[in-house]
């Protein structure tokens, strides 16, 4: 065998190993089974219990729905109409979707891109040029490896981000379901308080009629009226805007679900911070996401100093035919790439390895603000907590004991009606301070679980 004859076959030899490495990477890249949503409930779960589904078939929607009709069939407690948001709010199915996309963008990096095919054409008095040629990206074999392990960096920190996706809506649950039982309550307690306020100015209009009161008495009492009136009118308007923000979450009308009458009592004792703080940095997704994100990064650096000579590296057999059209083609290999004459690379590897200390900083920083989020998620709750207290096994009481005195004592002609309506309201108006007082208290403690989850704006930033 000669010379070229050996050369022929080194290169066809070289071909095929390229063509099958190919065919053997491209058959590697596929999707997964779950499409990473099971990642996604395994760690949605380690925080709630309730089911997270994605129903992606007529059947699955269909089994979805009737699970729904049956929880609002009943008076919902704040678990169920969590349970509800996760079914049936089309926001969190769209996020779903991210899964299917940062997938396809792995799989899409085990995949090479189709061979090309190139042509010249040339006659000139029964003299022909011919070349054709059909070439492989080399290149691509080169990067694929590191360009799927970024890839699959970032599919890992889309699981995370849908995971945090799915609690964040858990978390704005819950406060809705807080506000709209607590605006229920207040509208009910508001009432009683313009009830009484109608009953005392109404008295006072007969009494100034039968010439037992004054004018300015009758003054305050008609203010006192129209203020509760005003105040009613303002806890109803707040019960809609509540009752609207929960049904957009729930992903259902406002009438057709149905909720507890009064707020959860406040619990007996609370937790100390120090198993907060100590939590943090093993649960906080906004924090595993940005790690995630980092590690890429390093990646995807190693990339860009491997290929800063070489953007564009192709090879493959071609053939030229020179001369008469039916003389013989010569054959070869055409190889192209690209000179770096004027472009070295260094600004690309720069700005990666700036991109990825700007990544490093940003990760610690986050942890630093994850400690005083913590912390200030916690003093509000615990504060929260000692003023519903308060107010409960103090204020409230003692008001209730003030009205029952004034009672007696107006039984026994001692007091005036009006100074008993007054103590009424006030006796009324303790208790919706304790129910906003423990409505706050929820809201902090539903903050408080979340801060250990991460921060909202961070996840959406990143």
């Amino acid at each position: 065998m000669n010379t070229n004859a050996q050369h022929a076959a080194i290169k066809s030899r070289t071909l095929i190993a390229i063509i099958s490495a190919s065919f053997a990477l491209a058959g590697c890249a596929t999707f997964s089974k779950d499409g990473g949503f099971g990642a996604v409930q395994e760690t949605s779960q380690k925080h709630i219990k309730q089911e997270v589904v994605w129903p992606k078939t007529e059947g699955e929607k269909n089994k979805v729905t009737e699970r729904v009709n049956e929880l609002l069939s009943k008076r919902l407690n704040v678990e169920q109409a969590v349970q509800i948001a996760l079914f049936n709010n089309k926001g969190l199915q769209a996020d779903f979707y991210n899964l299917g996309i940062s997938e396809s963008d792995l799989v899409q990096a085990g995949r090479l891109p189709n061979p090309g095919f190139s042509m010249l054409y040339a006659r000139n008095n029964g003299e022909y040029k011919i070349e054709q040629a059909l070439t492989f990206n080399i290149f691509s074999l080169i990067t694929m490896p590191k360009m799927q392990e970024i890839e699959r960096q970032r599919f890992e920190k889309t699981k995370k981000a849908t995971a945090f996706e799915v609690l964040s809506l858990a978390n704005h649950t819950r406060v809705a379901y807080f506000n709209a039982v607590a605006a229920t309550e207040q509208v009910r307690y508001s009432e009683q308080v313009k009830e009484s306020a109608e009953a005392s100015a109404e008295l006072a209009r007969r009494m100034v009629k039968a010439g037992n009161f004054n004018k300015l008495q009758q003054a305050r009492e008609q203010s006192f009226y129209a203020d509760a009136a005003l105040d009613y009118a303002s806890a109803t308007k707040k019960k809609v805007s509540a009752y609207e923000a929960l049904s957009r979450l729930l992903g259902v009308s406002v009438d057709q679900f149905n909720l507890e009458e009064r707020l959860p009592d406040l619990p007996k004792s609370i937790t100390e911070l120090q198993p907060f703080e100590k939590a943090a940095f093993e649960q906080r997704l906004d924090l595993q996401a940005m790690r995630l994100e980092t590690d890429a990064l390093a990646k995807q650096l190693g990339l860009t100093k491997t290929t800063r000579f070489i953007n564009v590296l192709e090879i493959g057999p071609a053939r030229v035919l020179e001369g008469r059209r039916g003389d013989p083609y010569k054959k070869g290999v055409e190889l192209s790439f690209e000179l770096p004459i004027f472009d070295w690379g260094t600004a690309r590897v720069a700005r990666a390895e700036s991109i990825y200390m700007q990544s490093v900083n940003r990760v610690a920083q986050v942890a630093i603000n994850a400690q005083s989020e913590i912390r200030e998620a916690y003093n509000t709750y615990r504060t929260n907590y000692d003023v519903t207290k308060h107010i409960r096994d103090e204020i409230v009481p003692l008001r209730k004991k003030i009205l029952q005195e004034n009672q007696l004592r107006y039984n026994g002609m001692l007091t005036s009606p009006f100074e008993l309506f007054g103590d009424a309201r006030a006796q009324v108006t303790s208790v919706q301070s304790y129910i906003e007082s423990l409505r706050e208290f929820w809201v902090a403690d539903s903050t408080l679980q979340m801060t250990l989850i991460g921060n909202e704006n961070m996840i959406e930033g990143n």
